[in-house]
């Protein structure tokens, strides 16, 4: 097989050698030594080491093999390098010196600005049909040339304007993104990619629990970065986006057309990259396209719902490559994260809808706790409620929205009984049921008591009369007062609140 490729290699590089065009040349040499070495070495060992690499030229005329790591220059020097120094030998007529550096070496010291040259001699070996030289002249690719036009969604480029785009949500922007503690380093490395900061981490990799802003923050990236550089390409995608567009871009023929369109992207966003798990092509095409846009020093921003060694799913080097730049978890958001999120929902609400005045503190309370698994949870409660009560959403007591949010709080969620309530809090605070169902007023039962009615009032759709009855047949004015003592205290002691968050997120494991 090699000396059929050699041969056809050969064939190739006299007629470019007949043209005189020494760029191209050397560009086809390359070209030939990758196809012989990727039969060699494999797809997987080629695809990771040997594709990102780009020849390119110096500003002295030498000829250097650039990779985009210094590890990728260690495997080709200590695997490849004995090997392509053979092929390069055999196939080059002029008998040049081939060099090898990392792109911080080659940058560094040789200062490579010659565009013409770059694009001349820059080659991108595809995945599945062997190398592929880029234009010799550098000019752009044509619809016509590449296949079929793709639908790819581009944010902004030169020759657009931040419109209306299909797959972006205009209201999810960095000004209507809350930030808390479980979520500000995310937030501060966001803005710095928006604002094309220098960095020497990329890919960057969110990852958190659904429903926690991970959309939000590759959306409010993709307008900022538009907003403040209207002359850069910006791509978009959903996973599942990328696998539909492939797929059909190869049944269509276009492939071509749709490499181009991602590999010339100067930032590129992938929200929730784990649906492309074992759907194998895929995954070798997003791997290749990552290589190829990070040795051309170009931004990719991932997103997924686990961290990266945590996707079993996911081809181990794409994997490994995910894992590689900058990882930053969300958590799950605090208490008082919940409530700024609740706050400035409802701000939208009120003027969208034309209402006046803010819910009741303990109706946004009892949102916070109940809904605390997951900010779209959260505020498709604050929905349903705005749309129920309208006018009357300043007024609503805590019954009134209990009431409304029933069916809403009736889906798969586990159910949470006072019962339960009563254990895990006896639990918690080290006591028995019996002694918060007992005549015992003392400070260590009186406490956990009142935690417990409170939990009960947020965590159930019992009233303050049914809730009585189940701790030991009190009054519903008894119940009344621990609600709102608890409430009080929570402002003031911060033990409390801990304890609170903690007790729920026990009541709901």
């Amino acid at each position: 097989m090699n000396v059929f490729v050699g041969a056809v290699a050969a064939d190739h590089i006299n007629k470019t050698a007949a043209e005189g065009d020494t760029a191209n040349m050397a560009t086809a040499v390359w070209s030939s030594a990758c196809a012989i070495l990727k039969t060699e070495l494999g797809d997987d060992k080629f695809g990771s080491w040997i594709a990102p690499a780009r020849l390119k030229r110096s500003r002295g005329g030498a000829l250097v093999v650039v990779t985009p790591t210094g590890l990728a220059r260690d495997w080709i020097r200590r695997y490849a390098w004995r090997r392509i120094g053979e092929l390069w030998t055999q196939n080059d007529p002029e008998r040049r010196a081939l060099d090898l550096k990392s792109r911080l070496e080659f940058e560094g010291e040789d200062g490579e600005d010659d565009t013409s040259v770059r694009a001349s001699l820059s080659v991108v070996p595809e995945a599945a049909d062997g190398p592929a030289v880029k234009p010799a002249t550098g000019a752009a690719t044509t619809p016509s040339q590449a296949g079929v036009a793709l639908n790819v969604e581009v944010v902004f480029d030169s020759a657009k304007t931040p419109a209306r785009v299909a797959g972006l949500q205009e209201r999810f922007t960095f000004d209507t993104f809350v930030t808390g503690p479980s979520n500000e380093f995310a937030v501060l490395v966001a803005k710095r990619v928006a604002a094309w900061s220098d960095g020497c981490f990329n890919p960057v990799f969110f990852h958190g629990p659904y429903g926690f802003g991970k959309t939000h923050l590759l959306n409010a990236i993709a307008w900022e970065a538009g907003r403040q550089r209207p002359d850069k390409k910006i791509v978009y995608l959903t996973a599942e986006r990328f696998t539909s567009t492939f797929v059909k871009a190869l049944m269509d023929r276009a492939a071509p057309g749709f490499k181009d369109d991602l590999r010339t992207a100067d930032l590129l966003l992938v929200d929730d990259v784990q649906f492309i798990g074992g759907k194998r092509t895929s995954e070798e095409e997003l791997f290749h396209t990552l290589a190829a846009l990070m040795s051309e020093g170009r931004r990719v921003v991932f997103s997924s719902d686990r961290p990266a060694n945590a996707l079993a799913e996911l081809d181990g080097r794409l994997r490994s490559h995910l894992g590689a730049g900058l990882v930053c978890g969300i958590e799950a958001a605090d208490k008082s994260l919940r409530l700024g999120i609740l706050e400035r929902k409802l701000a939208l609400l009120s003027r969208d809808l034309g209402i006046e005045g803010q819910a009741r503190g303990d109706v946004m309370q009892f949102l916070s706790d109940r809904f605390c698994d997951s900010v779209r949870e959260l505020e498709g409660a604050l929905n349903t409620l705005a749309a129920r009560a309208g006018e009357r959403l300043s007024t609503l007591t805590l019954d009134e929205a209990q009431s409304f949010l029933r069916p809403h709080m009736r889906g798969g969620e586990k159910r949470i009984t006072v019962d339960e309530i009563q254990k895990v809090v006896a639990d918690y605070f080290k006591l028995k049921q019996a002694d918060l169902l007992s005549e015992r007023r003392t400070r260590a039962v009186a406490r956990p008591r009142h935690v417990a009615m409170y939990l009960a009032k947020q965590l159930t759709t019992r009233s303050y009369p049914d809730i009585g009855r189940r701790f030991g047949g009190r009054d519903h004015t008894t119940v009344l007062h621990a609600v709102k003592r608890i409430e009080e205290l929570k402002a003031t002691e911060a033990g409390l609140a801990t304890d609170l968050e903690a007790i729920t997120r026990k009541l709901k494991d």
